[in-house]
């Protein structure tokens, strides 16, 4: 750790990330959220972990920096990837599953950003140099389709898209229990402040989030899910899901691993199954849906289920005929 930066606060400000990047030069307004949800943000002597905190005027603000920054530009990397689609604008490509999005946080090989500077010449940089091309993300145990930019213009246009809404996203999911057979979960999330890695539902404060679920398919203590998030808020599908009393089964943030004892008793036999097959949270990516930022033409594609997620399906089935 570097040594600590002192703020006072002569003004009113709506919002603390707002003031710090007025005041910490050269650091993007992300990398200044990262502080803050990291805990190394202090107002008036105490830990701050929201970058929308209001301030009054005439508080004391400590930022603790890192004593050495992480690489701004991540190295190249020959690592596979899935592509379904490219051309000059833009990559579609499907995700594996334990792969990380973009370098951070200790993690600076192996990730997805890694791959695409080390396969392709030109990238986005709107996002700045810690992560080329990256328009939106896939948390690490989710597989999937995701669109990248090539170019700032095709950057700008799709996350307007993703910012309006405008953007289509299907996933699929398997979760324990029974829930109805459609259904809209609307709350409101906010960080966790027991876990910094997490959210919560709340009453008050936080964002509000929307998701959309069907049943695909019933099993024995089980359900297949397709789940349409309206929203885009961080793990607003897992949190749903868990909130709803269905969590991701292998979701080990959200309950997913050890449910209720009300909806996972009679099934920890099948769920040992499942886990040697599936050892990460069954959430896919399936479908994304948006309009081409060069030629609007509205482009639709689906990533098949990975081999793992697959075959947790057919020891289901199998379970079921039983």
């Amino acid at each position: 750790m570097g040594s600590p930066t002192h703020f006072r606060v002569n003004a009113a400000w709506a919002r603390l990330d707002h003031f710090l990047a007025a005041r910490l030069a050269g650091l993007s307004r992300t990398r200044i959220q990262v502080l803050i949800k990291t805990g190394r943000v202090r107002i008036d002597g105490t830990s701050i972990v929201k970058a929308r905190e209001p301030l009054s005027g005439g508080e004391h603000i400590q930022v603790d920096l890192p004593a050495t920054r992480e690489p701004a530009h991540p190295e190249p990397e020959d690592l596979a990837l899935d592509i379904l689609y490219e051309d000059d604008q833009l990559v579609v490509l499907s995700k594996p599953a334990g792969m990380v999005t973009h370098p951070g946080h200790g993690i600076q090989s192996g990730t997805l950003v890694n791959a695409l500077v080390g396969r392709f010449d030109q990238l986005s940089a709107r996002n700045g140099d810690e992560r080329p091309g990256i328009v939106h993300r896939l948390d690490k145990g989710t597989s999937g389709v995701m669109v990248v930019a090539k170019t700032d213009v095709a950057h700008q246009a799709l996350a307007s898209q993703f910012e309006g809404r405008e953007v289509k996203k299907t996933y699929l999911a398997l979760v324990w229990g029974a829930p109805a057979e459609t259904g809209d979960i609307e709350t409101r999330l906010m960080r966790d402040s027991h876990n910094r890695l997490a959210f919560k539902t709340c009453l008050t404060g936080g964002r509000q989030a929307v998701t959309a679920y069907k049943v695909l398919e019933y099993y024995n203590g089980f359900t297949l899910l397709e789940v349409r998030p309206r929203t885009g808020r961080t793990h607003q599908i897992r949190v749903h899901l868990a909130h709803l009393g269905c969590p991701v089964f292998g979701d080990d943030l959200y309950g997913g691993v050890k449910p209720s004892a009300n909806i996972a008793q009679r099934h920890r036999g099948m769920a040992s199954q499942l886990g040697r097959v599936l050892p990460r949270q069954a959430l896919h990516a399936y479908r994304l849906e948006f309009t081409h930022p060069a030629r609007a033409q509205l482009m639709n594609f689906e990533a098949p289920l990975p081999n793992d997620f697959k075959e947790a399906l057919t020891v289901l089935k199998r379970d079921s005929r039983a």
